[in-house]
């Protein structure tokens, strides 16, 4: 991780950390870096960027920092306005684009926002640009052989334009509903949209596949982005849902790459579920190429219990769909993900999209003729405890030999019945000690035990 970008894009506070003038510097970088691409090719074509946004006040003024760059660096500026970064993705990777922006800050609250950059190929930046972006914000870009002070601005005939593309969006809604084998007619479905991207998508794909829609955060107004809803708001659509009396819901976050389920009896089915539920049925079918589904290493230790019992192997990376998106292009896996929703479904898309997600789970019941309750069985989601140490280092905390013995001893007590896990976070001064058990009471004694060591030995702030 840089220091602006880390593994999802440039996230701050709305002209706090994050500022329009970063933003207008990135469309600057962007428009002039692809336009040298395009002339060191001998092509003499604009560079063509499309740009996607969530609901929130200040995406707008985002949006037209980063057009202003864009522009005044030569490049055309294609806008599918509010719309899912999947969908930036998917337009990005099928339309010949030089690149792909999309503005929001996913689960965070409104006030927040983000700049997620996406390559032509409809997958995240990569490092190496990223790294000559945060060069050029810093002041000390070199590139192409040379130092540059400041970026030429384009003129006359060079200057760039924008493009209303919103076609693009609605050939993307086209390819979702197009993914659907099976009718929904007589299902009623529900969909939480978080008051985000997925508000004006969503309810399209399902009613055009039959589904009797009922529908709860698709009311935006700049400010209720993820408030109360979507998928880090479960609870609300497990009350939405057993109220309708809905056979099933899906909440999305506020750019809908993450899906979290609600069965009919109001039961959560996060991420872990979603891949265990998928993964078991590729599997029948056929369609899990190499027998293995990728995972971080924060997913459920009974997870991995489910698949050894299944004849299913796993994969483990960091934490981050970046990271599991990696591993599965290096590796040709076609089902991956994270326990907070991002669900990769390699064959159709190049990252995390929920409502994608949500239609390979309606498939898996629709063919199995099962409830999402039935489909879950199987499946025991161990106690988990999670304790956060604000720490002076990291390094030196993980590392200290009274620490990583207090480990082993947790993860010798534990054997095959739970799991240790401790790590460093990657965005604070922090260290997570987390213990997955039969019960909360042994997961907490054991995270005690090890925080405790980490107090003692003198890290702790």
């Amino acid at each position: 991780m840089g220091k602006y970008f880390g593994t999802d894009g440039f996230r701050g506070e709305a002209n706090g950390t994050l500022t329009a003038e970063h933003a207008f510097r990135v469309g600057r970088f962007l428009g002039w870096y692809y336009s040298q691409l395009k002339r060191r090719a001998g092509s003499d074509d604009p560079a063509r960027i499309v740009i996607g946004k969530d609901t929130r006040r200040s995406s707008y003024m985002f949006e037209y920092s980063l057009v202003g760059g864009l522009v005044a660096s030569g490049a055309d500026a294609y806008l599918l306005h509010v719309t899912t970064t999947p969908s930036v993705a998917y337009v990005a990777r099928t339309d010949g684009f030089d690149c792909g922006i999309m503005i929001s800050a996913s689960h965070n609250p409104y006030y927040d926002n983000g700049i997620k950059l996406i390559n032509g190929s409809g997958e995240k930046m990569d490092e190496s640009v990223i790294s000559l972006v945060e060069s050029y914000l810093d002041g000390n870009l070199v590139a192409f052989d040379r130092r540059w002070e400041e970026l030429p601005l384009a003129k006359r005939e060079q200057l760039g334009r924008t493009v209303d593309y919103v076609a693009g969006r609605n050939r993307y809604v086209g390819y979702l509903i197009s993914l659907g084998l099976y009718s929904f007619k007589g299902i009623k479905v529900g969909l939480d949209c978080a008051n985000g991207s997925s508000w004006n998508i969503a309810k399209n794909v399902f009613d055009a596949l039959g589904a009797k829609t009922y529908v709860m955060g698709a009311e935006p107004d700049g400010y209720n982005i993820n408030a109360d809803v979507g998928s880090t708001h479960i609870e609300a659509l497990q009350k939405f849902v057993l109220e309708n009396h809905l056979d099933v819901g899906f909440a999305y976050d506020g750019d809908a790459d993450r899906c979290m389920c609600v069965d009919e009896t109001g039961e959560v089915i996060t991420g872990d579920h979603i891949l265990y539920i998928c993964g078991k049925y590729m599997k029948e079918i056929g369609a899990l190429l190499g027998n293995t589904v990728v995972t971080t290493v924060m997913s459920n230790f009974g997870l991995y219990k489910a698949f050894d019992e299944l004849g299913i192997d796993y994969a483990k990376t960091a934490v981050g769909d970046k990271y599991v998106y990696e591993y599965m292009m290096m590796n040709n896996c076609r089902l991956g993900g994270e326990q907070s929703g991002h669900i990769i479904f390699s064959k159709y898309a190049s990252t995390g999209d929920g409502i994608l997600t949500s239609l390979k789970v309606m498939e898996v019941m629709m063919a199995k003729k099962q409830p999402l309750s039935r489909l879950r069985e199987g499946f025991t989601f161990y106690p988990q405890v999670l304790t956060n140490v604000r720490v002076s280092d990291k390094a030196a905390a993980q590392n200290d030999p009274a620490v990583k013995q207090a480990v082993a001893e947790v993860a010798a007590r534990l054997g095959d019945t739970g799991r240790i896990l401790v790590r460093e976070s990657g965005t604070e001064p922090v260290i997570r000690v987390m213990v997955e058990a039969p019960s909360k009471e042994v997961c907490k004694e054991n995270v005690d035990q090890v925080v405790s060591v980490i107090r003692a030995s003198g890290y702790a702030v």
